[in-house]
C-alpha cells in the first residue's frame, strides 16, 4: 500500500497500533503516550515494557499547562521534540552536554558530561527533565534528589543500553516522582522526545 499524505500515514498507523493495544490495562491518556512511541520505535514491545508511576500523565501535563523549562539530555532528544508545539505551550528546552560549564564541571568532578550537565539544570532550577539517553543522568538527578536538592514535577526516564540503563530506571521506580520509565535496555532519544511530544498534543498543542 502507497499512501503519500503524511496525516494519512499516521492515522493509518495509529490504528494498526490501536488494534495491537485494544486488550492492554492502559488508562486512555497512557495509551496516547504508549501509542506515539509504538509510532516512534515501530516496536510493540513498547506496550509490555512502559511502567507509569505516581500518577504520571496528569502531573506531566498540569506542567506543561504551566510553562518553564524542560531538560533534555541529549542533542538527539532535543531535536525531536516538536518546537511550535512546546512554544504554544510556553514551554523551553534546555540541553547543557555541549554547554562550555558541563565540560568544565566534568573534568573538575571526573564525572561524566551528562552528569554535569543534571547538575547544571538543577542550578537553574529547572524540575522537568527528560532523559533518554544516559543513565548516568539519571543516576545524578537521583542523588540529587536524595540531598534534596530537587524535586522534579515529573521524569522521563528511559535511557537505552546495555551498562546501566536497566538498572538506573529500576533505581528510579524506587521514587515517590511522578514518572515514566521502561523496564530492561529499551528507550532513547527519540523515545523520550516521542513521549514529551505526545503530552503536548495531548494539551492541545501542535
Amino acid at each position: 500500500m502507497y499512501i503519500k499524505n503524511p496525516m494519512e500515514i499516521e492515522n493509518k498507523s495509529m490504528d494498526i497500533i490501536e488494534e495491537v493495544m485494544k486488550d492492554t490495562v492502559f488508562t486512555s491518556e497512557e495509551k496516547i503516550i504508549v501509542k506515539r512511541m509504538i509510532h516512534t520505535t515501530g516496536d510493540f514491545e513498547y506496550r509490555k515494557i512502559i511502567d507509569f508511576r505516581g500518577n504520571f500523565v496528569t502531573k506531566a501535563l498540569d506542567s506543561i499547562k504551566e510553562g518553564g523549562v524542560i531538560f533534555t539530555d541529549s542533542k538527539m532528544a532535543y531535536m525531536g521534540i516538536n518546537k511550535r508545539a512546546l512554544s504554544k505551550a510556553k514551554c523551553s528546552l534546555k540541553c547543557f552536554i555541549d554547554d562550555e560549564k558541563a565540560y568544565a564541571l566534568s573534568k573538575e568532578l571526573n564525572t561524566t558530561r551528562s552528569q554535569a550537565a543534571v547538575d547544571l539544570a538543577v542550578e537553574e532550577g529547572i524540575d522537568m527533565f527528560v532523559i533518554g539517553n544516559a543513565p548516568t543522568a539519571l543516576f545524578r538527578l537521583l542523588e540529587l534528589v536524595k540531598e534534596g536538592k530537587v524535586s522534579p514535577k515529573f521524569v522521563v526516564g528511559v535511557p537505552v543500553g546495555f551498562v546501566g540503563a536497566a538498572e538506573s530506571k529500576e533505581y528510579l521506580r524506587e521514587f515517590n516522582i511522578p514518572s515514566l520509565s521502561t523496564i530492561g535496555t529499551k528507550g532513547g532519544s527519540n523515545v523520550a522526545a516521542s513521549v514529551i511530544n505526545a503530552l503536548l498534543y495531548m494539551v492541545g498543542v501542535r
